[in-house]
């Protein structure tokens, strides 16, 4: 990471758009948001790099072992990580390279492939998840019920922005 600046450049870029235009506490807002979305996943790679995992990798990982078979179809991860197909299927070709995931067909739908994590996958998924938690997720400066009350406004824009149903 790049050494720290010697003043807050939200907070500067605040003032300036207070001396410009209207909806500087909106764009400070968004730009923080932004920003520490940087830096948690910069600290979450950071902590999953021993795996060679991408925070997008370790996602499905993680989906994969909540499941009760530790196999889902290519859609249905698309669905619950709320990412394109193709972007699935990138994916989970490099969880099949690394080892940590098989494609098999479905075994009623023909036209249904599906990713299985495998014993690789799942002792992976279990060490980086531990090295995650490690990190916080770059969170670590918040107490417990900072991130309550964050989880809370973040989930209240995404219900506006119509990201599920309440």
């Amino acid at each position: 990471m790049a050494r720290p600046l010697p003043f807050d450049p939200i907070a500067e870029a605040q003032r300036n758009w207070e001396q410009r235009w209207a909806g500087a506490r909106i764009m400070a807002a968004a730009t923080s948001i932004t920003r520490a979305q940087q830096i948690v996943l910069a600290r979450v790679e950071e902590a999953l790099r021993p795996w060679a995992l991408s925070f997008a990798r370790y996602e499905v990982l993680v989906l994969l072992s909540f499941t009760r078979t530790g196999a889902l179809p290519m859609g249905k991860i698309g669905q619950r990580l709320q990412v394109h197909p193709t972007s699935v299927t990138s994916t989970v070709d490099r969880l099949v390279v690394q080892g940590y995931v098989e494609r098999a067909p479905h075994p009623t739908d023909r036209r249904t492939v599906l990713a299985s994590i495998t014993p690789a996958g799942r002792a992976a998924v279990e060490e980086a998840t531990d090295a995650v938690l490690a990190s916080r997720f770059g969170l670590g400066a918040l107490t417990e019920d900072d991130l309550v009350e964050l989880t809370r406004i973040v989930q209240e824009v995404r219900r506006a922005a119509g990201d599920f149903e309440a």
